[in-house]
């Protein structure tokens, strides 16, 4: 349909369609998204693993640190959150305040094309908690008596990483994987507070769900806006189904 909202919607068939195909504004959005998923995902996984592995020691006070670890993954989604990591990266913020401590310029992470989709991974990174908390689950039901064979047998600590932890926490890691390669692809609140409804600098923050929303609710292009969002459930559809592909033929459950 061309939709309005004001007006009577028209059918044009595929029309929509059509257009998307031709719309660099598009084609922009899905490289800079693909780019963010494919960087963000895999970093939040590997930092997610590895605090757990932490957080599954026998230390003293381990259940405050596991609390205190949780938090930003209850309030990284938040306004307040997205408007405090502006103020932590712009040009004369507080991450380039202590860089310059070292006798290090930091970059304009928010002003410069290279480092704003790095800014946006970090702040998915430092939202682990909910990704670390389903690993410690996996930890905590891996078997102690595996250990200790593989201890009597001189395995050292890699090889019961890789050949006992891994195998153990898979479908934890799967699952794990796709939600949060499902939650990347529809990243808003942070990138649309940060550059208040806009793609930042040359568009290189121009995530899809941004200019989904800037087509519905800014050009009221309500006709195009639907045809984006049926494009991004094709595009999640196809990644969780290749996810699941890789993860019947490589990964092991047994």
């Amino acid at each position: 349909m061309d939709y309005n909202i004001m007006s009577t919607p028209k059918y044009i068939g595929l029309g929509n369609y059509r257009e998307m195909l031709k719309d660099l504004h598009f084609v922009k959005a899905v490289q800079v998204t693909f780019r963010y998923v494919f960087a963000a995902v895999p970093a939040k996984i590997v930092f997610a693993l590895f605090i757990a592995l932490i957080m599954n020691q026998k230390l003293k006070g381990i259940n405050f640190f596991r609390t205190v670890f949780y938090i930003p993954s209850i309030f990284g989604g938040s306004i307040a959150i997205a408007i405090l990591w502006r103020a932590l990266f712009i040009k004369n913020g507080i991450v380039n305040m202590g860089l310059m401590q070292f006798g290090i310029e930091g970059p304009a992470w928010l002003g410069d094309p290279k480092y704003v989709l790095f800014s946006f991974v970090l702040l998915t990174v430092w939202q682990f908690g909910s990704s670390m908390v389903i690993f410690l689950a996996g930890l905590k039901q891996i078997p102690q008596t595996l250990y200790e064979a593989a201890e009597v047998d001189g395995a050292n600590k890699i090889a019961c990483f890789f050949k006992i932890t891994i195998p153990g926490i898979m479908p934890m890691m799967s699952f794990n994987i796709l939600m949060q390669t499902i939650f990347a692809f529809q990243m808003f609140a942070t990138p649309y507070t940060i550059f208040s409804g806009t793609g930042g600098p040359l568009n290189s923050g121009l995530l899809y769900v941004i200019y989904l929303y800037q087509n519905a609710f800014k050009y009221f292009r309500m006709g195009y806006a639907s045809t984006l969002s049926w494009t991004l459930l094709i595009m999640i559809a196809a990644t969780s189904g290749l996810l699941a592909l890789i993860q019947k033929k490589f990964f092991n459950y047994s």
